[in-house]
């Protein structure tokens, strides 16, 4: 893994952009005392060394229910008979690419995969825990927690900005 060096004007980009991506590179430089191009040229370097992964836009879910209805989020706890180094990541492959899956975490003691979960209802759910759980055979245990509200949702890293 490559060494990364950050100041304090990276770690003031990165913040930034984790309230709104959509910022233009303008309004980012000013924010930050830096030139456009001197912005610019940080925030590609962010991207390049891997630290901003991707930006993609937040939905509103209340806003979006009534579109097409709330839909189902639920967390899953998922453990495994066998957890060989290939048993693991050939469940992970699985749930990491099922659409419905927003979240798969290996996690330990406990339970060996934690999922966060949103299907359209009860039919789209029965359907992924047949997808995921009952047509594995090394799937041992499932135990499902269907959210009744969203309390708080962040995708924020927390920052130390200052050095």
């Amino acid at each position: 893994m490559e060494s990364i060096s950050l100041d304090a004007i990276d770690l003031q980009l990165l913040d930034l952009l984790q309230h709104d991506a959509a910022q233009s590179n303008q309004a980012l430089a000013e924010r930050v005392h830096v030139s456009p191009p001197t912005c610019l040229r940080r925030v590609k370097r962010l991207h390049d060394v891997g630290l901003i992964e991707r930006q993609v836009a937040l939905l509103q879910p209340d806003r979006l229910a009534a579109v097409q209805g709330h839909g189902l989020a639920c967390i899953v706890e998922v453990s495994l008979d066998r957890q060989s180094t290939e048993a693991l990541d050939a469940f992970e492959a699985r749930a990491v690419a099922d659409a419905e899956v927003q979240q798969c975490w290996r996690v330990s003691p406990g339970p060996d995969f934690v999922l966060v979960v949103h299907t359209r209802d009860m039919p789209g759910y029965l359907a992924l825990s047949q997808r995921l759980f009952t047509a594995d055979a090394n799937v041992r245990n499932v135990k499902a927690f269907f959210s009744t509200k969203r309390a708080k949702f962040e995708t924020k890293v927390p920052l130390a900005l200052t050095q």
